[in-house]
């Protein structure tokens, strides 16, 4: 037992000394070999030290990084644009949290060294972000100790920004030695420097763009009040987003104003008290460095410990304790009477806008743990679209793109740079280009843009593309109209450069600006919102009273119907689909439908919900019951609803029952946009029905078996019944059409029995123009003219094609009354109507058969004849109006038979 443990404690020890120094199997022949710096701080509230420990690891510490999408160690051979986009992952080491002053070891992947890095940088890939870099050994000032690649040697740098001044060779302006904590927002760094008699000190703060940041030293000698005869410093940005810092005396809580005997008090600029300053003897505060990022100002300043100005400058004791001040707020731009930028009253309470506290210098402290995170971290320039204003778009240089690295040009939108956009649904927007015929402008899903399809990526192109540019001479216009199904966040882009653009937020609009149509249900308790596409609909439905959930069914009632049900469980927006068979709980049965773009809200206890569903289920209807929930936009749709209290995705019970529902069914025409009450149309699709069956199943092919087997009779009977079953089956059709069309309140063309129904109906009125355009018959025993023969096919052909679509729209019409209705005895009709049809086939085949043998002896005496040329007449014409007229016209009245030719 005891050498067991003496074993596990050698292994422990042995597995602590691997872990504290997991480079100690690489070499150190690198020339980078201890070198150490800070990491320039771009995004993130990013922070740290790096140390090259050997050949394949390095060492970070103090590091501070707001989390990212998938950030990683990031190697390339310049710091610049071109460069940093085509560098590479270098550590198999992911940072995807919040680090807060931690230190750890980093190893680089197996087959790198140091000499293919010559920048070392925190990248975020989806979005290509420079979250802060190093540029290692003596890149940074041009020495070329490093040697790298020939394939990796740097690209020409972009000039640097001229705001980024760094406080020392080497170091970077965002780190310092020591930190307080002032308030959960704000924060004060510094860096004292007592033999160059000077401190460099930074304010940090989650605050607005045009608030101030204040600190300062209060007077010795003034305990009770020691913000009174501060000399403080207040730091922030102007309008441009440029950094300012100016030395402050206070000697009244107000702001600064002049009297009327032009003496000044307040808060105000040391320079006001002494006019102006030349020689920097009174506002004795150097600005350094300052920049927005993340919703977090931060100012670099620089002071010295003993200021020439004795009156309203206090020397700072570094080596004991001192009061210091502080404060946050609003602050005033500067005008034509007082040309400074002014602080106005804190206004809030204490310690949190302002305070102060005990401070020593030389003491090292630092108990920031971590970044500040702002709750707004958009710090662009901010544009809401209007519909009648057009957004006028150019290019420009890139002076605080938000996303670094960047390319030197950019987009500016109404004369701002990379603005971030907000949109509305169902609103169209405007864009007036004219960024040059390089820049061609088009809103996408993909951050970066550049035709995200080179790089692999996918993406989705809202509007615009390689025909969006323009000059100012010829701008093109693009109009683009967000819809329900744009997605919340999109990006306006260039089609041909990465990350010129920015951010586009797309939010609701009103509902009614999102759809195209919308009704108020039974009752006037539910608005129901709709947009038709080609294979699809997005429906919302917007309750007018509290509730707990809102339903909506597509059916007669809350019984044999598919209902959807909205509802707000732990703040989270659900919306579920089920079939209903009964009217308690258990009949309750949850579906697998397919739904898209799905959101549910609650606004004053008022449910609102979307979602977007295909008109008919990618499914066969036998496979699940959802199957037969098909939207037909032709037919229209029965829609009632639900509200109650409350409503479970689990376990549904009777208390989940509604209570409040409509009253009776509303019949919504989607394709029309309106809606009408409930009316039963079962008996006017009857009559309709049976007008269309007396026609297309008795009078029509009873006329044409008239013509066909009845010509052995003598006389004209035939042609009489002929002509008038035709015309009367023709005149029931078209009664039958019109009164279905007139009952219906439109005619769409979408549905396959209407289809079916209107081309039989367009071939049988096509039957009387043909007839009376016959050739004339030629005289026994004459060839058959071509005119002739080729009328009588055509009017054959017609006749029996129009004859089986007849049938077919019967048939499908009896289909389409079973969707509609899920009528019980529409089976049954269905196949009484195909017996019919093969009782009168079974018919036609057996006087087929008599007229065959018919022929067959009365042919046999005869050596020849052909077709249309036979003993009996074609009749006289009976629609005529005297005898003689019929006898003249007696060799002209329409025959259809159609025989083989004897030889």
């Amino acid at each position: 037992m005891y050498h067991t443990l003496r074993f596990l404690g050698f292994l422990f020890i042995l597995i602590l000394q691997c872990s504290a120094d997991p480079g100690s199997s690489c070499s150190k022949t690198s020339s980078l070999l201890d070198f150490e710096s800070e990491i320039e701080m771009f995004q993130h509230q990013l922070r740290g030290v790096i140390k090259v420990l050997d050949d394949c690891s390095f060492r970070v510490s103090e590091f501070d990084m707001l989390p990212g999408s998938d950030v990683h160690w990031w190697g390339a051979a310049g710091p610049d644009f071109a460069n940093l986009t085509t560098g590479f992952v270098i550590s198999n080491d992911k940072l995807n949290k919040t680090y807060k002053n931690e230190s750890f070891v980093v190893r680089l992947k197996s087959n790198l060294t140091w000499d293919q890095i010559g920048v070392l940088a925190v990248w975020d890939i989806p979005t290509a972000s420079d979250f802060g870099h190093v540029v290692l050994g003596d890149l940074r000032n041009g020495s070329g100790n490093i040697s790298l690649s020939p394939d990796l040697a740097p690209s020409p740098a972009m000039e640097p920004d001229s705001s980024t001044v760094r406080s020392r060779a080497g170091g970077v302006p965002t780190m310092f030695e020591n930190c307080k904590v002032l308030s959960p927002n704000y924060r004060v760094r510094w860096t004292l420097s007592a033999d160059e008699d000077s401190i460099d000190i930074g304010l940090e703060a989650a605050t607005g763009t045009m608030n101030y940041m204040a600190f300062g030293w209060a007077d010795p000698k003034s305990s009770p009040s020691p913000m009174l005869q501060a000399d403080v410093a207040v730091t922030g940005f102007t309008e441009d987003g440029m950094p300012f810092s100016d030395d402050y005396y206070i000697t009244k809580y107000s702001e600064c104003m002049i009297d009327k005997n032009g003496s000044v008090q307040g808060v105000c600029p040391d320079t006001m008290y002494e006019g102006s300053d030349p020689d920097g003897l009174v506002n004795n505060t150097r600005l350094v460095y300052g920049h927005r990022k993340d919703g977090v100002s931060f100012v670099r300043y620089q002071r010295p410990l003993k200021s020439i100005d004795k009156k309203y400058d206090w020397p700072v004791n570094h080596t004991g304790n001192m009061t210091v001040v502080w404060a946050l707020g609003l602050i005033r731009p500067p005008d034509a009477l007082r040309p400074y930028y002014l602080p106005q009253n804190h206004g809030g309470p204490m310690l949190v806008t302002y305070g102060h506290l005990v401070l020593n210098v030389s003491e090292h402290v630092n108990d920031c743990l971590g970044p500040l995170d702002a709750e707004d971290k958009e710090d662009q320039d901010f544009i809401i679209a209007d519909a009648s204003v057009p957004l006028v778009v150019v290019s420009g240089p890139a002076m605080h793109y938000p996303n670094p690295p960047n390319p030197s040009k950019v987009l500016y939108i109404n004369k701002k740079e990379a603005p971030f956009l907000r949109v509305e649904r169902g609103v169209p927007v405007k864009f007036s280009i004219q960024a040059g015929h390089d820049v061609a402008l088009y809103i996408t899903s993909d951050p970066l843009g550049g035709n995200a399809t080179l790089r692999n990526v996918s993406e989705t192109i809202y509007a615009g593309g390689a025909s969006a540019q323009g000059v100012l001479a010829s701008p093109m216009e693009l109009v683009w109209a967000p819809d329900r199904n744009t997605p919340d966040q999109v990006y306006y882009q260039s089609l041909y450069t990465q990350k010129m653009g920015w951010k586009i937020q797309v939010v609701d609009g009103g509902l009614s600006d999102m759809y195209n149509n919308s009704v108020v249900l039974d009752d006037q308790q539910v608005t129901l919102f709709w947009t038709l596409s080609e294979d699809s609909i997005s429906i919302a439905a917007r309750g007018e009273k509290k509730s707990g959930y809102l339903a909506i069914g597509l059916g007669s009632g809350m019984v044999n119907t598919y209902a959807y049900v909205g509802w707000i469980d732990e703040d989270i927006g659900r919306v579920n689909t089920y079939w209903i068979d009964g009217r308690d709980a258990s009949s309750v049965h949850p579906t697998n439908e397919t739904l898209s773009h799905v959101r549910c809200k609650s606004e004053n206890g008022m449910i609102t919900f979307e979602f977007t569903r295909p008109l008919k289920p990618q499914c066969s209807r036998a496979e699940r019951q959802e199957c037969n929930n098909i939207i037909d936009p032709t037919t229209p749709l029965k829609v009632v609803w639900a509200m109650g209290a409350g409503w479970s995705g689990d376990h549904l019970s009777e208390r989940n029952l509604h209570s409040a529902t409509s009253s009776r069914p509303v019949r919504v025409l989607l394709m029309r946009g309106s809606a009408e009450a409930e009316q039963d149309l079962r008996p006017v699709l009857a009559v309709h029905g049976f007008m269309m069956f007396l026609a297309w199943g008795i009078l029509l092919p009873g006329g044409i078996l008239a013509a066909r087997y009845l010509k052995h009779v003598k006389g004209d009977g035939w042609y009489q019944i002929h002509v008038y079953l035709q015309y009367s089956g023709l005149a029931i059709v078209l009664l039958g059409f019109l009164f279905a069309v007139a009952e219906l309140r439109g005619l769409y063309f979408s549905s396959l029995h209407v289809k079916f129904g209107i081309t039989a109906i367009f071939l049988a009125c096509v039957q009387p123009v043909n007839a009376s355009l016959r050739p004339k018959r030629t005289a026994n025993g004459e060839a058959v003219s071509p005119k002739r023969l080729a009328w009588e096919y055509l009017h054959v052909i017609v006749g029996r094609s129009a004859i089986i679509l007849g049938i077919a729209a019967l048939i499908s019409g009896m289909k389409h009354l079973g969707d509609r209705y899920g009528g019980e005895n529409v089976e049954g009709l269905n196949w009484a109507l195909i017996i019919w049809f093969l009782l009168g086939a079974l018919m036609v085949l057996y006087l087929e058969y008599r007229e065959r043998k018919r022929e067959k002896d009365r042919n046999s005496g005869r050596s020849s004849w052909v077709l249309g040329n036979m003993e009996e007449d074609d009749s006289t014409d009976l629609l005529g109006t005297s005898n003689t007229e019929k006898e003249s016209h007696l060799s002209e009245i329409l025959e259809v038979q159609l025989q083989p030719l004897s030889k």
